[in-house]
């Protein structure tokens, strides 16, 4: 008998002990996910999210990134790319470096990168009233292509991105609205196509998207590539570009809905810019797989 309660006391040990040790890493969608505080190796980083906070209509997140390897190899920290989590309206994303350019009176140190291998501060990311559905931050990059899954698509002013077949990359995509602007600022109706010197200097078009998939679907295809798919767009300028709007926009989005929504449906904004003729009538949409990391708040 006190073999055998010795062994119950041994056996019972080494179950709470397995309880009780760190769980099994989780993904969303193929994106590797921990809780806020702690730190994930990707892209080339370690990478730690922390202080998720609401001040006046921002977001703001604090970032610690290091290098996984000195020297070694990571996209560039002026590549990477924050997003809210969650079941929200549309999407909002940022630049690490540079997100807050603009936002002033928090009492916050910006994200910086000290030096090629570092990256700490704060992100912006906003503006944003509605605070009820932010369950999270992820991260990504759009220099990080997972091979053979690029997808792209020619989308031009006034008619935009026509309806893409979901069975290229598990998502299907549809203009919802297609606005261009000269450099200056004026909106040039369809009829400028008309007008040869309408389409001269630079210039830059506002293309909103519908994107729609399958959970399961795009939750098999995320596994099987790797990581969820972005949207890019292009050509595009770095920040500051021609508009505010693009800057806010962004040239490129991550698809990474809250798992708990039954499918994907996605209502957003991109911007290309440049040269008028490229960024109006010879744009691009392309869809890629991609790796990415998410801290949730529980």
């Amino acid at each position: 008998m006190r073999i055998a309660r010795i062994a119950l006391a041994l056996l019972s040990a080494a179950v709470l002990a397995a309880c009780s040790g760190d769980p099994a890493p989780s993904t969303s969608y193929s994106a590797q996910t921990t809780k806020f505080g702690e730190s994930q190796a990707v892209l080339g980083w370690n990478v730690s999210l922390s202080n998720l906070r609401f001040e006046a209509d921002h977001v703001l997140v604090d970032i610690d990134a290091v290098a996984a390897t000195k020297g070694g190899a990571h996209v560039k920290a002026q590549s990477l790319r924050l997003g809210l989590y969650g079941a929200l309206a549309h999407p909002i994303e940022a630049n690490v470096i540079g997100g807050c350019a603009g936002v002033t009176g928090l009492g916050f140190v910006p994200a910086t990168a000290s030096n090629p291998d570092k990256v700490s501060g704060t992100v912006c990311l906003g503006p944003m009233r509605d605070h009820s559905q932010v369950r999270g931050a992820y991260l990504y990059s759009p220099e990080d292509r997972i091979a053979d899954s690029t997808v792209a698509y020619p989308a031009a002013f006034p008619v935009g991105l026509v309806q893409t077949p979901g069975t290229d990359a598990g998502l299907e995509l549809k203009s919802s609205s297609v606005d261009a602007f000269r450099a200056d600022g004026a909106q040039l109706p369809p009829q400028a196509l008309g007008d040869p010197a309408a389409f001269s200097g630079k210039g830059y078009m506002l293309l909103g998207l519908e994107i729609t998939g399958q959970r399961s679907a795009y939750r098999d295809g995320s596994a099987k590539r790797g990581g969820p798919l972005m949207i890019m767009v292009s050509p595009t300028l770095p920040s500051p570009g021609l508009s505010k709007a693009c800057d806010i926009y962004g040239s490129s989005l991550l698809v990474l809905p809250d798992t708990s929504l039954d499918a994907v449906s996605v209502r957003a904004s991109l911007c290309t810019q440049g040269d008028i003729n490229a960024a109006l009538l010879y744009a691009t949409v392309a869809v890629a797989g991609t790796h990415a990391a998410l801290w949730v708040s529980s």
